[in-house]
């Protein structure tokens, strides 16, 4: 139906009803089946039995393990319910596992309202994770923190 506006003259038309558009959720979704169908594939293949996944390059060829050694068992712990174990396996891909969770649900919630996801890390957030990582390397790699041992 066409409306004549008084003023201009000109011919308008109704704007359509602002609804839900299930194409808002296609990238927030689609990443997800692609973190989904990763940690399916490492429930599946358990990173446990030799052979299944590559070595990780520095802890064999220095004997130190990097922040994302046992991350692979972690997942596959955590897919399986088994959060302790997956917690010894590599407590920070724990975190970051539940992090993930976290930012999803909220860049899934603004895109579905229409507005763009937005994280402004500053340098002293940058400067922190780095911080993080590197202590948690460091720690996991002293006879004290033998408890971070994957």
């Amino acid at each position: 139906m066409r409306r004549v506006n008084a003023e201009t003259q000109r011919v308008t038309r109704p704007r359509p009803v602002e609804r839900f558009v299930p194409r808002r959720l296609v990238v927030p979704v689609g990443a997800l089946a692609a973190v989904a169908g990763a940690f399916a594939f490492v429930g599946a293949v358990d990173p446990n039995q030799p052979g299944h996944y590559p070595v990780c390059p520095l802890l064999r060829y220095t004997g130190v393990y990097c922040p994302g050694c046992g991350g692979l068992r972690s997942a596959h712990a955590l897919v399986h319910g088994d959060l302790a174990t997956a917690l010894t396996d590599n407590a920070l891909a724990v975190v970051g596992y539940f992090v993930f969770a976290v930012v999803w649900t909220v860049w899934a919630v603004r895109s579905a309202r229409g507005r763009p996801l937005r994280i402004d890390l500053g340098p002293v957030h940058l400067w922190s994770v780095g911080v993080l990582l590197l202590v948690f390397t460091v720690v996991r790699n002293l006879p004290f923190g033998g408890w971070l041992h994957p």
